[in-house]
C-alpha cells in the first residue's frame, strides 16, 4: 500500500501542546481533551489509525478554533495507545506534511480536508555540502554538551539522506516552537538544510558565551565565598564521617577574630595556616589536641593591646609614698626613670635593677612602680633556672612543649606594655641543658626585644613597650 492511499479525506484533527510531529519520527504524546480522545477512537475505528496532528498556536487555549491552529501539520499513523495517569499517551508516527485546507467542527471533534505536500529538492552539491557541514558542526555542539537523544545520534553516525536528517535536527535540536514550525513549513529541502545549519551555529555560540559567562563569574567570586562553599563541604564531610567534635564554631569564631582584630601581618599569616591545617584533623586525633593548643596560644597571646600610662608625675610619686615609707634614693631614681620615658617615649633604657636583701621590699616596690603608671603587673622568678627553654620555650616537635615563661607572662598580663618583675636574676644557674642568661639578654636589650623569638610561637614577640624591673639580692653575681 502506498503512502498516498493512506490518505482520506477528511482526516479526524488532534490538536498538540507545543509539540510538533515530523515526518518518519516517532513521538509520544499525551492525550487527554475529550475533542482529541473522540479523534483519536475515530482515526481507529473508521481510518486506519490515520490522523491529522497539528499544533496549537497559544499553549493556553483549552478549545482551539480554526484561528488557533497552524495550518501545516503532519499526516499520522497511531502506531500504539497506553494508559498513564489517567491519559492516553499516544505514539504517533510521522507520515508526510500536510496543509490544512478546511477545519470542520464537528459535534464531538475537528475534522480536516488536508493536502499532503512534497518536498522541492535543489542543487545536489549544496545539498551534499550542507549536509556535511551540519554533520561537522553537529558534533562540535554535542561535544559543549547540547542534549540530543543518543540512539539518533548513532543513527546520523551512520548517515541518513538529507530530507531525514533535516527532520531528525527538527525534531530534536532545542528550539522554540515557532522555529520548529517554521522547518515543518520549509518545503524547500536545501533552505531547511540552511535553517538547521543556522540554528546549530546559533546555539554553538550560545555555548561559547555560556562558556565565557561562567568563566568570568567564577574568577569574580570573592576568596571568602570559595573558603565559605569549602568550609561547607568539609563541614558536610566531617558531619557524615562523624568527626565533629563542636570544632567547627570554635575555627569559625577564631577564624572571625583573626580577620577582624589587628594582629600582626605575620601572625595572622600564621594563623590562617594553622586554621587551615587544624580544620583538616579529626576532631579526637592527638595532633588536633595539639594543633588547638598552639592556637589558643596564638590568640590568647597579646599582639597590640596596651593600657594607658599615667604620666603625672606628681601623682605618680604620691602612689610611691602611699605604699613605701622611706627608701627615697630609690624612689628618686625610679622618678628619674619614668621621667625619662614620659619625654622620649620609649623604654629604650637600661632597665632598673633593685639589689638588698631578702624582705627590704623590692617586689612590692614594683608593684607599687605598676600601680603608679596603671600597668599591668606581672612577676617572674628565676630561683633555680638553669634550662633555656625556661626562658625560649621548647619547640613544638617535643611532646608536651610550652612556650617559655616570658610569653606565659605577657599571656597572663594580656598587655604588651605591663610591667614585668624579673625576681631573683642573680640565682640563674648555666648548666648542660643551656645558658638562660644568655637567652635574658635578648629579653632585657631594648636593641634585640622588639623580635625575641620564642621557640614555641616560632614568630617575633615585641618586647620593647614592657617594663623590666629586676631584683637581686647579691650585685656581685
Amino acid at each position: 500500500m502506498e503512502e498516498k492511499d493512506l490518505v482520506k479525506y477528511p482526516l479526524p484533527v488532534i490538536c498538540t501542546r507545543g509539540a510538533v510531529i515530523f515526518p518518519l519520527q516517532d513521538i509520544p504524546i499525551e492525550v487527554g481533551r475529550p475533542i482529541s480522545l473522540n479523534a483519536l477512537e475515530e482515526a481507529q475505528s473508521k481510518y486506519d489509525n490515520t490522523c491529522f496532528v497539528v499544533c496549537q498556536k497559544e499553549l493556553g487555549v483549552d478549545d482551539p478554533g480554526a484561528n488557533d491552529i497552524y495550518s501545516v501539520g503532519t499526516i499520522c499513523k497511531i502506531k500504539r495507545v497506553t494508559k498513564d495517569n489517567g491519559f492516553l499517551r499516544v505514539v504517533f508516527s510521522g507520515v508526510r506534511r500536510a496543509r490544512m485546507e478546511e477545519l470542520i467542527r464537528g459535534e464531538k471533534m475537528f475534522m480536516a480536508n488536508v493536502t499532503p505536500l512534497f518536498d522541492i529538492t535543489g542543487d545536489e552539491k549544496i545539498e551534499v555540502s550542507l549536509v556535511r557541514k551540519i554533520a561537522s558542526e553537529f558534533e562540535e555542539v554535542v561535544k559543549a554538551g547540547t542534549k540530543f537523544p543518543r540512539d539518533v545520534i548513532q543513527q546520523l553516525a551512520r548517515g541518513v539522506s538529507a530530507p531525514i536528517l533535516s527532520d531528525q535536527f527538527a525534531q530534536y535540536f532545542p528550539m522554540t516552537l515557532e522555529k520548529r514550525q517554521d522547518l515543518l513549513e520549509t518545503l524547500d529541502l536545501n533552505e531547511r538544510l540552511m535553517k538547521v545549519l543556522e540554528i546549530i551555529e546559533m546555539e554553538r555560540e550560545m555555548n561559547q558565551i555560556d562558556q565565557e559567562i561562567s568563566d568570568k563569574v567564577h574568577e569574580r567570586v570573592a576568596e571568602n565565598q570559595k573558603d565559605y562553599f569549602l568550609r561547607e563541604k568539609m563541614r558536610m564531610i566531617k558531619e557524615e564521617l562523624g568527626d565533629t567534635a563542636n570544632t567547627e564554631d570554635d575555627i569559625e569564631i577564631m577564624r572571625q577574630r583573626m580577620e577582624n582584630e589587628p594582629f600582626p601581618k605575620s601572625v595572622k599569616a600564621r594563623m590562617k595556616d594553622e586554621l587551615s591545617r587544624y580544620e583538616l584533623l579529626p576532631s579526637g586525633s592527638a595532633e588536633a589536641s595539639v594543633e588547638r593548643t598552639y592556637l589558643d596560644w596564638l590568640f590568647k597571646t597579646p599582639w597590640y593591646e596596651m593600657t594607658e600610662d599615667r604620666t603625672d608625675l606628681n601623682e605618680i610619686k604620691k602612689v610611691l609614698d602611699e605604699d613605701h615609707y622611706g627608701l627615697q634614693k630609690v624612689k628618686d631614681r625610679i622618678l628619674e626613670y619614668i621621667a625619662v620615658k614620659n619625654m622620649t617615649n620609649s623604654l629604650n633604657a637600661p632597665i632598673l635593677c633593685l639589689v638588698g636583701p631578702p624582705g627590704v621590699g623590692k617586689t612590692s616596690l614594683a608593684k607599687s612602680v605598676a600601680r603608679a603608671l596603671d600597668r599591668k603587673f606581672v612577676k617572674m622568678s628565676l630561683g633555680g633556672v638553669h634550662d633555656e627553654a625556661e626562658i625560649r620555650g621548647h619547640r613544638r616537635t617535643y611532646i608536651g612543649s610550652m612556650p617559655g615563661r616570658i610569653i606565659e607572662g605577657m599571656k597572663k598580663a594580656g598587655v604588651t606594655n605591663p610591667v614585668f618583675l624579673i625576681d631573683e636574676l642573680d640565682k640563674m644557674a648555666s648548666d648542660y641543658k643551656g645558658d638562660p642568661s644568655s637567652a635574658m639578654l635578648e629579653v632585657l636589650d631594648p636593641e634585640q626585644n622588639k623580635f625575641f623569638s620564642d621557640h614555641y610561637l616560632e614568630e617575633p614577640y615585641d618586647l620593647s613597650n614592657v617594663l623590666f624591673i629586676a631584683t637581686a639580692n647579691y650585685l656581685e653575681n
